[in-house]
């Protein structure tokens, strides 16, 4: 398996197949379509630490404790379209991974925006006083 940055090796990967829900008819209840790809992030050596931590972070619920990501896939009848589809959604987060986000930079607001706030401020209090008591003063 590769992605843009780094090959995964097959080693490294665990699939397990079981039975899967969903459309197929009668072959569904007797053939092992189903999907589960295990890869042990925590464990292995291929990414540094800070990828490694990012790549647990974008894994959410998917990751275990141990640091172990659990892919699942099922939405197609044959069990290497599953593998496929798998191994394409664990490339999709190793490369989202591998992206270190820019930092952010605090800034303050502008005159002109606090300004810009203030007038919007002032008129929306000018409507909501137009809707209090209407008083007769005769």
């Amino acid at each position: 398996m590769t992605t843009s940055r780094r090959a995964i090796p097959e080693e490294a990967l665990e699939f397990r197949f079981f039975r899967a829900g969903g459309p197929g008819g009668q072959n569904v209840n007797k053939v092992d379509t189903a999907v589960q790809l295990r890869f042990d992030v925590a464990g292995s050596s291929l990414f540094d630490d800070e990828v490694r931590t990012r790549l647990i972070r974008l894994a959410g619920q998917r990751a275990t404790k141990d640091g172990v990501i659990v892919i699942t896939a099922q939405r197609f009848r044959t069990q290497e379209r599953n593998r496929q589809d798998a191994l394409e959604r664990l490339n999709d987060l190793v490369d989202r991974a591998h992206h270190r986000p820019k930092p952010r930079r605090p800034t303050k607001p502008t005159r002109a925006s606090k300004e810009r706030r203030l007038v919007g401020k002032a008129v929306r209090a000018g409507v909501k006083k137009g809707r209090g008591r209407v008083r007769m003063d005769d």
